[in-house]
């Protein structure tokens, strides 16, 4: 016996077909009796027959998602803190890397992140702190945002890579390095502390599993990428018109 036309065999289609065909098509199945059966069994089969389109449908229902949670709060990922940034001051497409000080990926992606700086002068780099391996973390990131207040994100950012293992004693030296007000710093650390949970939460809504994690145009990865998939990334952006 063919299942019924259920919520999870609506989903699917609507992946594949956006909701506008979508609606359409609902349009078009009866109401009820065993015409809407026929034609239930029709997609179920046609589904079974070609099973290779439900990956397919359920990537188009997550970056669906993932376009709706971006639109929805387009400002609190692409508007940097302070000098959070890099590139260019009117940028086409702009990349947004959610990242964590302790996380490996994010130094060994510092110089695939200049060489597409320096390799597309039209695009801009938005920093985003998302501390979730260690406190040290969040340490870093708190300092981190108070520089980027500051005006001094990149000379914190550089100093505190190059300082080594991040604790305590390393961030403090690349806050100084930095030139970092460390009263200016203390008395921001409420409105860095807003920043990082508002980081944290449209992580989760956009379905980021580690650092890390880029947003561009309407596209989320959450993996360290090479510098050939950042470029196709952007001029997939670029070409949709997405900034």
């Amino acid at each position: 016996m063919r299942p019924a036309w259920n919520s999870i065999t609506l989903a699917l289609v609507a992946g594949l077909i956006g909701a506008a065909g979508f609606a359409s098509l609902e349009r078009l199945i009866p109401a009820s009796g065993g015409e809407r059966a026929r034609v239930e069994g029709m997609v179920h089969d046609y589904l079974m027959a070609h099973p290779e389109i439900l990956p397919a449908a359920m990537d188009a229902l997550r970056d669906r998602g993932h376009a709706e949670t971006i639109a929805a709060n387009r400002s609190a990922i692409y508007t940097p803190v302070g000098s959070a940034w890099a590139g260019s001051t009117n940028p086409d497409v702009t990349v947004v890397e959610y990242f964590d000080y302790n996380c490996g990926y994010c130094r060994a992606s510092l110089p695939t992140i200049a060489a597409l700086l320096k390799s597309d002068p039209k695009i801009r780099i938005v920093y985003r702190d998302f501390p979730i391996l260690a406190q040290s973390s969040i340490d870093a990131a708190r300092m981190s945002l108070a520089a980027a207040e500051q005006g001094k994100f990149q000379a914190f950012h550089d100093a505190l890579y190059a300082g080594g293992p991040v604790s305590t004693q390393s961030i403090a030296a690349a806050a100084k390095t930095a030139g970092v007000d460390a009263a200016r710093a203390a008395a921001y650390a409420p409105r860095a502390e807003q920043e990082i949970t508002s980081n944290a939460t449209i992580a989760r809504a956009l379905g980021m599993t580690g650092t890390p994690s880029w947003v561009i145009g309407t596209k989320v990865v959450s993996s360290a990428l090479p510098l050939e998939d950042l470029q196709k990334a952007v001029a997939e952006a670029r070409a949709a018109g997405l900034k």
